[in-house]
Protein backbone atom coordinates (compact mmCIF):
# COMPACT_ATOMS: atom_id res chain seq x y z
CA UNK A 1 0.00 0.00 0.00
CA UNK A 2 1.56 3.63 -0.88
CA UNK A 3 1.43 5.78 1.78
CA UNK A 4 -1.21 8.06 -0.15
CA UNK A 5 -3.25 5.35 -0.32
CA UNK A 6 -2.99 4.92 3.64
CA UNK A 7 -3.59 8.01 4.21
CA UNK A 8 -6.69 8.27 1.94
CA UNK A 9 -8.06 5.06 3.60
CA UNK A 10 -6.96 6.38 7.21
CA UNK A 11 -9.36 9.85 6.63
CA UNK A 12 -12.03 7.75 5.18
CA UNK A 13 -12.59 5.29 8.40
CA UNK A 14 -12.52 8.77 10.88
CA UNK A 15 -15.20 10.44 8.23
CA UNK A 16 -17.61 7.22 8.44
CA UNK A 17 -16.82 7.08 12.07
CA UNK A 18 -17.83 10.84 12.39
CA UNK A 19 -21.01 10.07 10.14
CA UNK A 20 -22.19 7.30 12.39
CA UNK A 21 -22.07 9.32 15.27
CA UNK A 22 -24.10 12.55 13.76
CA UNK A 23 -26.44 9.96 12.86
CA UNK A 24 -27.34 9.75 16.39
CA UNK A 25 -28.32 12.62 17.25
CA UNK A 26 -32.39 12.21 15.83
CA UNK A 27 -32.22 9.42 17.89
CA UNK A 28 -31.65 11.30 21.34
CA UNK A 29 -35.32 11.40 21.55
CA UNK A 30 -37.70 10.09 24.61
CA UNK A 31 -36.36 6.27 24.59
CA UNK A 32 -32.88 8.38 25.43
CA UNK A 33 -34.64 9.97 28.16
CA UNK A 34 -36.32 7.53 29.90
CA UNK A 35 -33.28 5.31 29.79
CA UNK A 36 -31.47 8.46 31.58
CA UNK A 37 -34.26 8.84 34.22
CA UNK A 38 -34.20 5.02 35.01
CA UNK A 39 -31.04 5.67 35.70
CA UNK A 40 -30.89 8.63 37.78
CA UNK A 41 -34.14 7.04 39.61
CA UNK A 42 -32.20 3.66 40.46
CA UNK A 43 -31.88 2.68 44.18
CA UNK A 44 -29.36 0.21 42.89
CA UNK A 45 -26.56 0.11 40.15
CA UNK A 46 -26.07 0.26 36.32
CA UNK A 47 -24.79 -2.97 35.63
CA UNK A 48 -23.64 -3.44 32.08
CA UNK A 49 -22.71 -6.25 30.22
CA UNK A 50 -21.90 -7.11 26.50
CA UNK A 51 -20.10 -9.42 24.51
CA UNK A 52 -16.77 -9.15 22.45
CA UNK A 53 -16.44 -5.32 20.92
CA UNK A 54 -19.22 -4.67 22.82
CA UNK A 55 -18.31 -6.07 26.09
CA UNK A 56 -15.26 -3.45 25.52
CA UNK A 57 -17.39 -0.72 25.11
CA UNK A 58 -19.52 -1.78 28.31
CA UNK A 59 -16.79 -2.21 30.51
CA UNK A 60 -15.65 1.32 29.00
CA UNK A 61 -19.29 3.14 29.95
CA UNK A 62 -19.56 1.40 33.29
CA UNK A 63 -16.25 3.12 34.00
CA UNK A 64 -17.49 6.39 33.37
CA UNK A 65 -20.23 6.20 35.01
CA UNK A 66 -18.57 4.85 38.31
CA UNK A 67 -16.13 7.79 37.90
CA UNK A 68 -18.93 10.92 37.52
CA UNK A 69 -20.94 9.33 40.47
CA UNK A 70 -23.20 7.14 39.01
CA UNK A 71 -22.41 3.76 40.46
CA UNK A 72 -21.45 1.15 37.86
CA UNK A 73 -19.69 -1.96 36.92
CA UNK A 74 -19.40 -4.67 34.19
CA UNK A 75 -20.67 -7.65 33.72
CA UNK A 76 -19.32 -10.42 31.58
CA UNK A 77 -22.33 -12.01 30.20
CA UNK A 78 -21.35 -15.88 29.90
CA UNK A 79 -19.55 -15.67 33.40
CA UNK A 80 -23.39 -14.27 34.32
CA UNK A 81 -24.70 -17.09 33.43
CA UNK A 82 -22.27 -19.40 35.91
CA UNK A 83 -22.89 -17.33 38.84
CA UNK A 84 -21.95 -13.74 38.44
CA UNK A 85 -25.82 -13.03 38.25
CA UNK A 86 -25.72 -12.82 41.88
CA UNK A 87 -23.70 -9.56 42.09
CA UNK A 88 -27.07 -8.04 40.48
CA UNK A 89 -30.06 -7.24 42.59
CA UNK A 90 -33.43 -6.11 42.23
CA UNK A 91 -32.78 -2.58 42.35
CA UNK A 92 -30.12 -2.36 39.82
CA UNK A 93 -30.63 -1.38 36.21
CA UNK A 94 -29.05 -3.11 33.35
CA UNK A 95 -27.52 -1.41 30.19
CA UNK A 96 -26.78 -4.29 27.91
CA UNK A 97 -25.00 -3.84 24.36
CA UNK A 98 -25.56 -5.50 21.14
CA UNK A 99 -25.26 -4.91 17.76
CA UNK A 100 -27.07 -7.89 16.34
CA UNK A 101 -29.29 -7.46 19.40
CA UNK A 102 -29.19 -11.19 18.64
CA UNK A 103 -26.15 -12.20 21.41
CA UNK A 104 -26.88 -15.68 22.88
CA UNK A 105 -24.94 -15.23 26.04
CA UNK A 106 -27.12 -12.57 26.49
CA UNK A 107 -30.64 -13.36 25.16
CA UNK A 108 -29.94 -16.15 28.04
CA UNK A 109 -29.98 -13.43 30.90
CA UNK A 110 -33.80 -12.44 29.98
CA UNK A 111 -35.53 -15.01 32.02
CA UNK A 112 -33.62 -14.06 35.09
CA UNK A 113 -33.68 -9.88 34.41
CA UNK A 114 -37.90 -10.58 34.14
CA UNK A 115 -37.87 -12.82 36.81
CA UNK A 116 -36.70 -10.60 38.83
CA UNK A 117 -38.00 -7.29 37.81
CA UNK A 118 -34.34 -5.94 36.91
CA UNK A 119 -35.16 -2.98 34.34
CA UNK A 120 -33.45 -3.34 31.24
CA UNK A 121 -32.55 -0.94 28.81
CA UNK A 122 -30.64 -1.82 25.45
CA UNK A 123 -27.84 -0.27 23.12
CA UNK A 124 -28.94 -2.03 19.93
CA UNK A 125 -27.90 -1.92 15.94
CA UNK A 126 -31.52 -3.98 15.38
CA UNK A 127 -34.33 -2.37 17.00
CA UNK A 128 -36.45 -5.69 16.06
CA UNK A 129 -34.10 -8.13 17.59
CA UNK A 130 -35.27 -10.05 19.87
CA UNK A 131 -33.22 -8.35 22.76
CA UNK A 132 -34.59 -4.69 21.82
CA UNK A 133 -38.25 -6.63 22.33
CA UNK A 134 -37.20 -7.52 25.92
CA UNK A 135 -35.96 -4.00 26.87
CA UNK A 136 -38.16 -1.48 29.09
CA UNK A 137 -36.18 0.77 27.22
CA UNK A 138 -34.48 0.55 23.62
CA UNK A 139 -31.58 3.04 22.29
CA UNK A 140 -30.68 2.78 18.61
CA UNK A 141 -27.40 2.47 17.92
CA UNK A 142 -27.04 1.21 14.00
CA UNK A 143 -24.84 2.34 11.60
CA UNK A 144 -24.90 2.79 7.74
CA UNK A 145 -22.25 0.91 7.92
CA UNK A 146 -18.82 -0.37 9.57
CA UNK A 147 -15.84 1.32 8.81
CA UNK A 148 -13.56 -1.51 7.86
CA UNK A 149 -13.52 -2.63 3.74
CA UNK A 150 -14.63 -5.98 4.90
CA UNK A 151 -17.77 -4.64 5.99
CA UNK A 152 -17.77 -6.67 9.33
CA UNK A 153 -15.31 -5.58 11.78
CA UNK A 154 -16.85 -3.79 14.43
CA UNK A 155 -15.66 -0.20 13.68
CA UNK A 156 -18.26 2.64 13.27
CA UNK A 157 -20.84 0.57 15.40
CA UNK A 158 -18.34 0.11 18.50
CA UNK A 159 -17.71 3.70 18.23
CA UNK A 160 -21.96 4.80 18.04
CA UNK A 161 -22.48 2.73 21.10
CA UNK A 162 -19.12 4.53 22.67
CA UNK A 163 -20.64 7.58 21.89
CA UNK A 164 -24.22 7.11 23.72
CA UNK A 165 -22.40 5.79 26.66
CA UNK A 166 -20.96 8.96 26.90
CA UNK A 167 -23.75 11.15 26.39
CA UNK A 168 -26.15 8.60 28.74
CA UNK A 169 -23.31 9.70 31.22
CA UNK A 170 -22.52 13.37 30.56
CA UNK A 171 -26.12 14.15 31.10
CA UNK A 172 -26.44 12.27 34.06
CA UNK A 173 -23.62 14.40 35.35
CA UNK A 174 -25.38 17.34 34.77
CA UNK A 175 -28.59 15.73 35.97
CA UNK A 176 -26.89 15.04 39.34
CA UNK A 177 -24.88 18.27 39.69
CA UNK A 178 -21.69 16.52 39.99
CA UNK A 179 -18.65 18.78 40.59
CA UNK A 180 -14.96 18.77 40.22
CA UNK A 181 -14.55 18.24 43.47
CA UNK A 182 -16.66 15.46 43.57
CA UNK A 183 -14.64 14.22 40.32
CA UNK A 184 -11.54 14.75 42.50
CA UNK A 185 -12.50 12.58 45.44
CA UNK A 186 -13.22 9.59 43.07
CA UNK A 187 -9.50 10.09 41.77
CA UNK A 188 -7.29 10.87 44.56
CA UNK A 189 -4.47 9.00 42.66
CA UNK A 190 -4.58 10.33 39.74
CA UNK A 191 -3.01 13.19 37.73
CA UNK A 192 -6.44 15.16 37.57
CA UNK A 193 -7.61 13.88 41.05
CA UNK A 194 -4.13 15.61 42.53
CA UNK A 195 -5.14 18.94 40.63
CA UNK A 196 -8.30 19.56 41.77
CA UNK A 197 -7.68 17.98 45.53
CA UNK A 198 -4.48 19.52 46.79
CA UNK A 199 -4.49 22.97 48.36
CA UNK A 200 -2.02 25.54 48.59
CA UNK A 201 -2.18 25.16 52.14
CA UNK A 202 -1.50 21.28 51.88
CA UNK A 203 2.32 22.00 50.15
CA UNK A 204 3.06 25.54 51.59
CA UNK A 205 6.68 26.23 53.59
CA UNK A 206 5.57 27.49 57.24
CA UNK A 207 7.00 28.17 60.67
CA UNK A 208 10.51 28.02 61.23
CA UNK A 209 11.62 26.93 57.31
CA UNK A 210 10.26 30.60 56.61
CA UNK A 211 13.10 33.15 55.90
CA UNK A 212 12.61 36.63 57.36
CA UNK A 213 14.79 39.78 57.14
CA UNK A 214 13.94 42.94 58.47
CA UNK A 215 14.59 46.35 55.87
CA UNK A 216 17.67 47.43 57.48
CA UNK A 217 19.48 43.95 57.20
CA UNK A 218 22.08 44.07 55.55
CA UNK A 219 22.48 41.71 51.98
CA UNK A 220 24.98 39.92 53.27
CA UNK A 221 22.89 38.71 56.17
CA UNK A 222 19.80 38.32 53.76
CA UNK A 223 22.23 36.33 51.37
CA UNK A 224 22.90 33.90 54.00
CA UNK A 225 19.37 33.51 55.33
CA UNK A 226 18.00 33.32 51.70
CA UNK A 227 20.35 30.52 51.73
CA UNK A 228 20.22 28.38 54.68
CA UNK A 229 16.13 28.33 54.22
CA UNK A 230 16.46 27.51 50.66
CA UNK A 231 13.25 28.85 48.49
CA UNK A 232 15.43 31.68 46.54
CA UNK A 233 14.13 34.67 48.59
CA UNK A 234 13.61 35.80 51.81
CA UNK A 235 10.73 37.65 53.22
CA UNK A 236 10.84 41.35 54.32
CA UNK A 237 9.01 42.40 57.58
CA UNK A 238 8.36 45.37 59.77
CA UNK A 239 8.55 45.48 63.34
CA UNK A 240 4.88 44.65 63.23
CA UNK A 241 5.44 41.37 61.24
CA UNK A 242 3.50 42.70 58.12
CA UNK A 243 5.02 41.58 54.80
CA UNK A 244 6.58 44.77 52.95
CA UNK A 245 8.37 43.00 50.26
CA UNK A 246 10.64 40.13 48.95
CA UNK A 247 14.53 40.15 48.12
CA UNK A 248 14.92 36.94 45.85
CA UNK A 249 17.90 35.95 43.73
CA UNK A 250 16.68 37.61 40.91
CA UNK A 251 17.45 40.58 42.65
CA UNK A 252 20.54 39.78 43.73
CA UNK A 253 21.77 39.02 40.30
CA UNK A 254 20.14 42.41 39.39
CA UNK A 255 22.41 44.84 42.19
CA UNK A 256 25.47 43.00 41.77
CA UNK A 257 24.51 43.99 37.73
CA UNK A 258 23.82 47.99 38.97
CA UNK A 259 25.94 48.59 41.87
CA UNK A 260 29.00 45.66 41.92
CA UNK A 261 30.69 44.99 45.36
CA UNK A 262 28.31 48.07 46.66
CA UNK A 263 25.43 45.86 46.92
CA UNK A 264 26.28 43.83 49.57
CA UNK A 265 26.95 47.45 51.93
CA UNK A 266 23.33 48.14 51.27
CA UNK A 267 19.77 46.67 53.22
CA UNK A 268 17.08 44.64 52.13
CA UNK A 269 14.78 47.96 51.81
CA UNK A 270 16.98 48.93 48.41
CA UNK A 271 17.08 45.83 47.08
CA UNK A 272 13.59 44.89 47.84
CA UNK A 273 10.82 43.30 45.86
CA UNK A 274 7.63 45.28 46.78
CA UNK A 275 3.88 44.00 46.42
CA UNK A 276 5.25 40.26 45.33
CA UNK A 277 2.56 38.00 44.11
CA UNK A 278 0.27 36.17 46.92
CA UNK A 279 -2.39 33.48 46.50
CA UNK A 280 -4.53 32.36 49.27
CA UNK A 281 -4.34 29.29 51.09
CA UNK A 282 -7.27 27.78 49.85
CA UNK A 283 -6.75 28.05 46.78
CA UNK A 284 -5.90 25.01 44.35
CA UNK A 285 -1.73 24.47 44.32
CA UNK A 286 -2.54 24.17 40.52
CA UNK A 287 -3.49 27.77 40.05
CA UNK A 288 -0.73 28.69 41.65
CA UNK A 289 1.17 26.62 39.42
CA UNK A 290 -0.51 28.32 36.79
CA UNK A 291 0.18 32.04 38.26
CA UNK A 292 3.77 30.90 38.18
CA UNK A 293 4.15 29.74 34.58
CA UNK A 294 2.30 32.84 33.86
CA UNK A 295 4.97 35.32 35.30
CA UNK A 296 8.45 33.01 35.24
CA UNK A 297 8.32 32.97 39.01
CA UNK A 298 8.87 30.05 41.00
CA UNK A 299 7.38 31.06 44.82
CA UNK A 300 4.05 32.70 45.68
CA UNK A 301 3.79 34.38 49.13
CA UNK A 302 0.67 32.93 51.35
CA UNK A 303 -0.22 36.09 53.59
CA UNK A 304 -2.55 35.56 56.70
CA UNK A 305 -5.01 38.46 56.83
CA UNK A 306 -4.54 40.72 59.16
CA UNK A 307 -7.25 42.09 61.56
CA UNK A 308 -5.80 45.53 62.39
CA UNK A 309 -7.03 47.37 59.15
CA UNK A 310 -3.30 48.42 58.58
CA UNK A 311 -2.62 47.95 54.83
CA UNK A 312 -0.24 45.02 54.15
CA UNK A 313 -0.23 41.32 55.21
CA UNK A 314 1.76 39.06 57.66
CA UNK A 315 3.23 36.03 56.43
CA UNK A 316 1.66 32.43 56.48
CA UNK A 317 3.55 30.75 54.03
CA UNK A 318 5.23 30.16 50.89
CA UNK A 319 4.44 28.08 48.04
CA UNK A 320 7.47 27.28 45.89
CA UNK A 321 7.07 25.62 42.32
CA UNK A 322 9.28 22.22 43.25
CA UNK A 323 7.20 21.33 45.86
CA UNK A 324 3.91 21.44 43.67
CA UNK A 325 6.03 19.27 41.23
CA UNK A 326 7.57 16.77 43.79
CA UNK A 327 3.04 16.22 44.64
CA UNK A 328 2.67 15.48 40.94
CA UNK A 329 0.73 18.43 39.84
CA UNK A 330 1.61 18.78 36.27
Amino acid sequence: MLPEEAVATAIDVLQTEADSILALRPRIDKNFLDAVQIIYDSKGKTVVTGMGKSGLIGKKIAATLASTGTPAFFVHPAEAGHGDLGMITRDDVIIAISNSGETDEIIQLIPFFKRFGVSLISLVGNINSTLARAAMVVIDISVEKEACPLGIVPTSSTTAAAAMGDAIAVVLIKKRGFKQDDFACLHPDGSLGRRLLIRVKDVMVTGDALPFVRPDTKLMDAVIEISSKRLGLALVTGRDKRLLGIVTDGDLRRGLLAWGQQLYSKDAASIMTANPRTISEEELAAKALSIMEKHSITSLIVPEASNTGDTGDTVKGIIHIHDILKKGIV
